[in-house]
């Protein structure tokens, strides 16, 4: 970690934090690459890298490998450093944690570092109230009752066949991991100042694969 550190400090890119879980996956994976002999991502029966991660109880939007076999450490750093595809895991500007499992074993270490950008796990409510506080400061008021908000949020488009007399004028949903923020086509409808309420709702995500986190959202205008 101290020399991966070294090699993004020395490319602009910020420092790696520890990650338990994500070091857990890999050494689990160190493990078997040890037993195995030759090393590899992924081996016959063996989960995913994704699966692998999110079953240590990793959370995420991003997620790669490095593995290798070498002397030490810093032979190990250096291998990946004059790989293409090891050296941009690696660097990657995109990441901001890292759990690396390193294996002794045939009078060698077998070394395996995942690298991932971290995502926090959020509950149904919890992600509405983000995005609600994120909404507040435009001053539209969030209506207490998100069910119909929900409805919506689980359909690709449309409204559901429920809604009440009073139909929405504006309808948006989107889909994304980092909740800090609103898409700019929202907050440039609530900065028309046209809109008095919104509704605000979370569903289960569509075609995310594997363990990686994402948050799926609608918000509906009046």
């Amino acid at each position: 970690m101290a020399l991966a550190n070294s090699d993004r400090a020395a490319s602009g890119a910020q420092p790696l934090v520890w990650d338990s879980e994500l070091a857990e996956a890999a050494r689990k994976h160190c493990m078997r690459m040890a037993l195995e002999g030759p090393i590899a991502h992924r081996y016959p029966g063996e989960l995913d890298l994704s699966e692998r991660a999110g079953q240590a109880g990793a959370h995420f939007d991003l997620i790669e490998e490095n593995v290798a076999i070498g002397p030490n450490p810093t032979e190990i750093d250096d291998e990946w450093m004059h790989s293409t595809a090891h050296r941009e895991n690696m660097l990657n500007p995109d990441i901001d944690r890292v759990g690396i499992a390193v294996v002794a074993s045939r009078g060698v270490l077998y070394a395996t570092a995942d690298y991932a950008h971290g995502a926090q796990l959020l509950s149904q409510t919890q992600v509405e109230s983000m995005v609600g506080g994120l909404i507040q400061p435009s001053g539209v008021a969030i209506l207490v009752d998100s069910s119909l908000a929900r409805a919506a949020c689980s359909l690709d488009s449309g409204l559901p066949r429920s809604m009440g007399a009073i139909q929405p004028s504006f309808v948006m949903r989107w889909q994304v991991s980092d909740l800090s923020h609103l898409p700019k086509s929202l907050v440039d409808r609530l900065a028309s100042g046209q809109y008095r309420e919104a509704a605000v709702g979370s569903c289960d995500p569509i075609g995310v694969s594997g363990s990686f986190t994402a948050y799926r959202v609608a918000v509906l205008l009046y």
